[in-house]
């Protein structure tokens, strides 16, 4: 293992549940810690650990785990990937096409471990901004990756009516606007428009009449370095910015929002949101299923950041 793996060992020889997250790069992630308080605070003699893994390498990974490894938490690179690999889906991995919790299933006599694959990203975030009193009627979401169509169907669940795709790769922003520019939360929710725009244009400024213009919130799903020299309109300084990243904290683009006299939300109550949902799926299976005394669960999740 590199310096930044931990792998959770058996105690005394028992052969606990074991779970991890896994990505690249991992050694940042605060994923084992809110993961260790929240089985504490359960009564769960689960280890939860890390692994350092790239999106060739998930398959067969996942074919090689035994019967002890109960699921796994993902992050980039490997959400398109667990998508590809899981057996069966929840509608919001489904639509989304993003999964960043797989839960072991059973397996036929003979057979490989089969995963469930969910999507808790979008839940998490959702809750993290309405816990922090955004208004996300009309968002910009700055990034196409996979951590920008969990952004679109979080701002879509608020209530948006709108929302901006502002990224550098113009094939990705318009696979984005086909796939949600006219979408709905329900059959009684609002519609979903979706727009985008080539950051080299967004970065000369929007004019009155953009739909822009209108704008209540920013999230940015960059990855902190990757917004340290991004060209963005001044006036996009005024509304209040939610940052995924989270470490370091404040992020690159948190200074320059703050530098300006903006408001700017950190990565951190999306990460322990997405993670309660994931917990109730490892413990029940069902991410709609409250856990015991979750009210305590969770203040020991935030407690560990």
């Amino acid at each position: 293992m590199t310096p930044g793996e931990q792998d959770p060992d058996p105690r005394d020889g028992v052969l606990r549940e074991r779970l991890a997250v896994l990505g690249s790069p991992i050694a940042h992630s605060k994923s084992p810690a809110i993961h260790a308080a929240a089985y504490e605070a359960l009564g769960l003699d689960w280890g939860y650990g890390r692994r350092e893994l790239d999106a060739p390498a998930l398959g067969p990974f996942l074919a090689s785990r035994g019967p002890e490894w109960r699921g796994f938490s993902l992050t980039m690179p490997l959400k398109e990937e667990a998508h590809r690999i899981a057996s069966v889906l929840d509608p919001i991995a489904a639509e989304s096409g993003v999964v960043n919790t797989l839960l072991r299933i059973a397996s036929g006599v003979g057979d490989g471990p089969r995963w469930a694959g969910f999507n808790t990203d979008v839940t998490g975030l959702a809750a993290a901004i309405r816990g922090a009193g955004l208004d996300a009627s009309s968002t910009i979401v700055l990034g196409s990756g996979a951590t920008a169509v969990s952004a679109i169907l979080a701002a879509r669940r608020l209530g948006a009516r709108h929302v901006e795709v502002v990224a550098r790769n113009v094939e990705a922003i318009a696979d984005l606007v086909a796939r949600f520019g006219s979408s709905r939360e329900s059959d009684t929710g609002a519609w979903l428009h979706v727009s985008g725009t080539p950051l080299q244009s967004f970065e000369r400024g929007f004019h009155p009449h953009d739909p822009a213009a209108g704008a209540t919130l920013v999230i940015s799903t960059l990855p902190g370095p990757a917004a340290r020299d991004l060209e963005l309109p001044a006036e996009l300084t005024r509304l209040p910015l939610f940052d995924v990243a989270y470490d370091p904290w404040p992020s690159p683009l948190a200074e320059r929002w703050r530098a300006a006299g903006g408001e700017a939300h950190a990565g951190t109550d999306m990460l322990v949101e997405q993670a309660l949902i994931q917990i109730r799926i490892f413990r029940g299976g069902d991410p709609a299923t409250p856990l015991p005394d979750e009210g305590t669960v969770l203040a020991a999740m935030r407690a560990a950041l």
